[in-house]
């Protein structure tokens, strides 16, 4: 099979201009709130989920990370399931399912069910992302058009992430954690009810089957691999961690080498021959690898730490969403102007700086310092992840925008999750490891949510004494994490000034 790549300095001719196309944008951009609002507002709630279900310390990782497991092993299947079926369908269908899965998260009684919920979300989830972004690069022909329509995406998926915790700030404060799942409900009615109007349909012109075997593959490769590289971070070297890992490499081994023999593959691997492609790929999974950690828990040092309300905290992280959809709105222009390698490559060493000046954090660190790195943070992610989901999209024909989509998503999903599994690790390890005052519950050492309510039924003063130890473990491991974020992330910039060299956005 000949390689269907296109240099991504190739000038697309083929338009004319879509009308309608930016009132179909406004509809792809509620799917993408759908995804956002609902991984941010997890993490506001994650304290009350913990008080209520009563989660074990991995249970809470499990709660906090198994949507990113099932939406990574899923999204190259949906992206390709998109470029068969029409990703207009797909996209209705996977809304569909992903408001009525809220509900379930939303009145899960016990850590089991709520980790259920979680990964059938992700299953619906999987289906959003991949969509949204092919149907920008069928809807936008036009390169600075498409540039323009990326950096709108982006900027709503950043809003998002200001828009959830603020709300979810406010349901938290009026009503019990499930509300923060319920929002989803209008959103989807939205969507649904007007995207069937507004966004024209597209798919590949010659799809060929779906070849189950190869979804199989891609799903059990992608969570052995990551389930077994968790369970090295939480527990060490085991039999369990190495066999995972095995299983998942050995799957994805033979996932590419079945790409590279069907006529028309669930993913064409020979993309990454592209540098251009595959150098975007991993600073974006790099890069959401060393946020992650920060992203997971910083709501918890809000809350359980400096002692903000819900509402509040979701105030605290607006500075990053604003940042980020500043930086969205222009990154496209820029990286015209200047290069990509620049536009990203700095967006990725500011990003890591931000991370590094948060070492520092402690109990009483001041809200300047914080809102600031918070900033940086969201104008550096703003332009890197907006300009190089346009050279990914672009290397490309629109006939397999799907599953190009869906690959840079799977490396987002495939980062949160290993950064959660990894950075979270640094924070529970450091964090378990506190003394505290006799008479200490050995829950008040799996999450700070588990001290807090410990703290609950102890003497004044042995409380005070076990939620001080406690809280200042808990900013020691967050502080390492931010570090080892901030190396992640600087070490990413300087392999993007290489991969990126000599690319350039369609003029």
């Amino acid at each position: 099979m000949t390689s269907t790549l296109r240099p991504a300095t190739v000038t697309v001719t083929e338009t004319p201009k879509r009308p309608g196309r930016w009132l179909a944008l406004c509809v792809l951009v509620l799917a993408v709130l759908l995804v956002t609002v609902d991984a941010t507002v997890l993490g506001l709630a994650t304290p009350y989920i913990s008080e209520d279900l009563e989660p074990s310390g991995t249970q809470l990782l499990w709660i906090g990370d198994v949507y990113s497991f099932v939406i990574a092993g899923l999204l190259v299947s949906m992206g390709s399931l998109g470029d068969r079926i029409g990703r207009k369908r797909l996209l209705l269908v996977g809304s569909t399912a992903f408001g009525l899965i809220s509900v379930l998260n939303a009145y899960a009684t016990t850590p089991e069910m709520m980790i259920l919920a979680r990964a059938l979300l992700g299953v619906a989830g999987a289906t959003l992302m991949p969509a949204t972004l092919a149907l920008i690069r069928n809807i936008f022909h036009d390169p600075r058009e498409r540039s323009l329509a990326i950096g709108i995406w982006g900027a709503t998926a950043s809003a998002g992430t200001a828009v959830g915790p603020v709300v979810g700030g406010f349901l938290l404060e009026h009503f019990w954690w499930g509300s923060v799942f319920l929002i989803n409900l209008p959103v989807m009615v939205v969507l649904v009810l007007v995207g069937r109007r507004l966004l024209p349909e597209s798919k590949s012109p010659n799809p060929g089957p779906w070849d189950l075997i190869s979804v199989t593959l891609s799903l059990v490769g992608v969570i052995a691999v990551v389930y077994g590289v968790k369970e090295l971070a939480a527990h060490g070297p085991s039999g369990e961690a190495l066999a995972a890992g095995l299983l998942g490499a050995g799957a994805l081994f033979w996932f590419v080498r079945r790409q590279l023999t069907l006529p028309t593959p669930l993913l064409d691997v020979r993309l990454f021959r592209n540098r251009g492609f595959s150098g975007a790929v991993l600073a974006d999974l790099f890069t959401v690898l060393g946020m992650s950690g920060l992203v997971f828990f910083l709501s918890q040092y809000l809350q359980l730490v400096q002692g903000r309300g819900p509402f509040e905290a979701g105030l605290a992280e607006v500075p990053a969403a604003v940042g980020a959809v500043a930086a969205g709105l222009v990154a496209g222009r820029v990286a015209r102007r200047f290069s990509v390698r620049t536009v990203v490559s700095g967006g990725l060493a500011a990003v890591g700086l931000a991370l590094g000046a948060l070492t520092v954090l402690d109990r009483s660190t001041g809200y300047p310092l914080l809102g600031a790195a918070l900033l940086v943070v969201g104008v550096g992610a703003g332009f890197s992840f907006t300009v190089t989901a346009d050279v990914i999209l672009s290397a490309v024909p629109k006939e397999q925008a799907g599953a190009a989509s869906a690959v840079s998503e799977t490396a987002y999903e495939l980062g949160a999750a290993l950064g959660i599994a990894l950075l979270g690790s640094v924070v529970t390890g450091v964090y378990a490891g506190f003394t505290g005052p006799a008479g200490t519950p050995a829950a008040a050492h799996d999450s700070l949510g588990g001290a807090v309510e410990a703290a609950g039924g102890l003497p004044e003063h042995t409380a005070e004494t076990l939620l001080t130890a406690a809280r200042e473990s808990f900013v020691d491991g967050l502080a390492l994490a931010s570090g080892a974020g901030a190396a992640v992330l600087l070490a990413t910039a300087v392999a993007a000034w290489f991969l990126l060299r000599g690319q350039k956005l369609e003029a």
